[in-house]
């Protein structure tokens, strides 16, 4: 039998569709469920154990009672093992660690956990390089190199380790940033620490990358281009990032660099919005609507990451045929032929994002590229 550890960090992701940016502390929380945030990360370790299901009988989970794993897993009808409780209700950061060390201690084969980059912090204290584990990603921030890219990819590297196939393990990095500073504008990211992951790089994702001098010189070019495609009478959904910002700031506009700002007509017309806002925006606009997102460096999501305003439903309200992909060519080649990945929390709808998509990469210049879903195991 396969021993699985199972860690769910239940509020993460919490504030990522009601732009809250980040789900650390009791305050934050309550302020995202106040706005009518969803927990993602139960249902997505939902969706990374039904990838598992044809092997139930090969699988015995250890975890911690209701929802920081059992209940998710029994309902599944999987073996399960409890191995103690969270002390506090709803849990917090002390409940994670103590589930680590309690996992550590049954020598379970791999713990496989559902947060952000909080939580692989926390898992990094008590854990280090002891111990194999797996991210199914559940965040608003995943700058770490300790996540699948998407709850089927952690399913299907699992898969891979129950079937015999030969799976490198190695050290990756553990990123966290400062949700204060992110909330006012300002990415401080650093580096926390490394765990031991199971290592497949067409289904684990990268460290996230940061902007170099020359990369902004690039943007430029791109954000001239994106300026001359844009139409009057016609609300442009302008995604976070800073190859987004650089394009807002060349319209002399100062937008949100985290955030998604809404713009008609050459002007702002709202900063820094929720899904909610959004939504309300399009119930309000009878015209055209147009999305203007950019790829995240090193790692390639384009939806999912970072942009969780952006939830299934705005983006089929929006459409596929009406979203623009803006990205400087050394970032799409740093990529090294992987694909552009889409991660909405909808697999029915990543589907319909697979195939090939336009990418402007330059001033009267743009690129077909690959994109990926990953629920089905694939990319």
């Amino acid at each position: 039998m396969f021993k699985l550890g199972l860690i769910i960090n239940p509020y993460a992701g919490l504030g990522g569709s009601v732009g809250l940016k980040g789900s650390d502390g009791e305050a934050i929380r309550t302020e995202a469920l106040a706005r009518g945030a969803e927990m993602r990360a139960p249902q997505r370790m939902a969706r990374a154990l039904q990838f598992l299901l044809p092997f139930r009988d090969q699988i015995e989970i250890f975890c911690f009672a209701d929802n920081m794993g059992d209940a998710i897993a029994r309902d599944l009808g999987f073996i399960t093992h409890v191995v103690g409780a969270a002390q506090q209700s709803p849990s917090e950061a002390s409940d994670t660690c103590a589930a680590a060390s309690a996992l550590m201690n049954q020598a379970v084969d791999l713990i496989l956990f559902a947060g952000g980059d909080g939580t692989a912090r926390l898992i990094a204290d008590v854990i280090g390089t002891r111990q194999p584990v797996l991210g199914v990603p559940s965040g608003v921030k995943m700058h770490s190199g300790v996540y699948a890219i998407s709850p089927e990819a952690a399913g299907e590297i699992v898969k891979q380790l129950l079937t015999g196939q030969l799976v490198n393990i190695a050290e990756r990095d553990v990123k966290d940033i400062d949700e204060d500073a992110f909330r006012n504008g300002q990415v401080r990211a650093r580096f926390y620490g490394t765990l031991l992951v199971p290592e497949d790089s067409q289904f684990l994702q990268q460290v996230k990358n940061a902007g170099t001098e020359r990369d902004e010189l690039a943007q430029l070019d791109v954000a001239q281009e994106m300026i001359q495609q844009l139409q009057q009478d016609t609300l442009y959904l302008v995604g976070p990032g800073s190859t987004t910002h650089l394009f807002l700031q060349e319209l002399g506009l100062e937008g949100s660099l985290l955030g998604v700002d809404i713009l008609l007509n050459d002007e702002l017309v709202a900063v820094d919005v929720s899904a909610p806002q959004i939504l309300a925006q399009l119930n309000q606009f009878s015209g055209s609507v147009k999305m203007i997102i950019t790829a995240i460096g090193g790692q390639g999501h384009i939806l999912g990451r970072g942009n969780q305003q952006f939830t299934p439903e705005i983006l089929q309200r929006v459409g596929k045929e009406n979203i623009h992909i803006i990205a400087a060519r050394g970032k799409i080649l740093a990529l090294n032929g992987r694909p552009l990945l889409v991660d909405t929390n909808d697999p029915q709808l990543d589907q319909t994002f697979s195939g090939f998509a336009r990418v402007i990469t330059g001033y009267n210049e743009s690129i077909m590229y690959p994109v990926g879903y990953s629920s089905e195991g694939d990319s």
